[in-house]
């Protein structure tokens, strides 16, 4: 009889935690396994290739890759802008998608200049957004919000310094970079690249947790 009641109550504890676990977890992906964060995106402000301002609030719940480039260049950045339009052809109908293409040399790439480079590239600048600004303040981000270059960079006048970047962030909805840097020039990269950006698009606004102090949440 004692060994009966052990099993009906040990029974109505175990369906007791599965129903507690179905609700806490029910519409949200913390049971999913998560894209490690990176950094997080601080506020900016920079110049659209529209002549519009365009701050991080333009970006909250959207999925963006994030890159620097500079359109006089005839190295790097033709390769990686062509891929990156890859990414950008597959992803382009996603409402929460976005692509950031920084200049890294805004004494020559004006708002104007930037809307010849975006034309040249055929693409709806509603998704692929191109950035010009302070050089500070663009380079600032570079390092300290995306980890596309070197934050303790040597050089200690802005006019000298000089960012020249393969690497593409990828940030999620809540404005974390996430899962890892990539390189925009090898495959390998671009295939997971794209992997991750399915992965965060499924993932809520605010989803990486809905408890205090992240207890149920995935950790750096």
């Amino acid at each position: 009889m004692k060994w009966k009641k052990f099993l009906f109550y040990a029974g109505f504890f175990v369906v007791v935690i599965i129903v507690f676990l179905f609700f806490t977890f029910q519409g949200n992906n913390n049971w999913k396994t998560k894209l490690p964060i990176l950094s997080t995106v601080q506020n900016f402000s920079f110049i659209t290739q529209d002549g519009k301002t365009f701050t991080n609030q333009d970006i909250s719940g959207k999925v963006c890759v994030v890159n620097y480039f500079f359109t006089t260049c005839h190295g790097i950045c033709p390769r990686m802008n062509n891929n990156m339009k890859k990414i950008y052809e597959q992803f382009k109908d996603n409402p929460d998608f976005r692509i950031l293409s920084h200049t890294c040399m805004p004494e020559v790439d004006s708002a104007s200049q930037l809307k010849h480079y975006a034309d040249s590239m055929g693409v709806n600048t509603k998704t692929w957004v191109f950035l010009t600004g302070r050089k500070d303040s663009l380079y600032n981000a570079a390092r300290d919000s995306y980890l596309l270059d070197d934050n303790k960079n040597p050089v200690q006048n802005i006019k000298d310094q000089f960012i020249h970047t393969q690497f593409f962030a990828l940030v999620d909805k809540d404005g974390n970079v996430r899962g890892e840097i990539f390189d925009g020039l090898k495959e390998a990269d671009l295939d997971k690249l794209k992997e991750d950006i399915t992965i965060l698009l499924k993932e809520k606004q605010g989803g990486r947790s809905n408890f205090a102090n992240n207890i149920f949440g995935n950790s750096m």
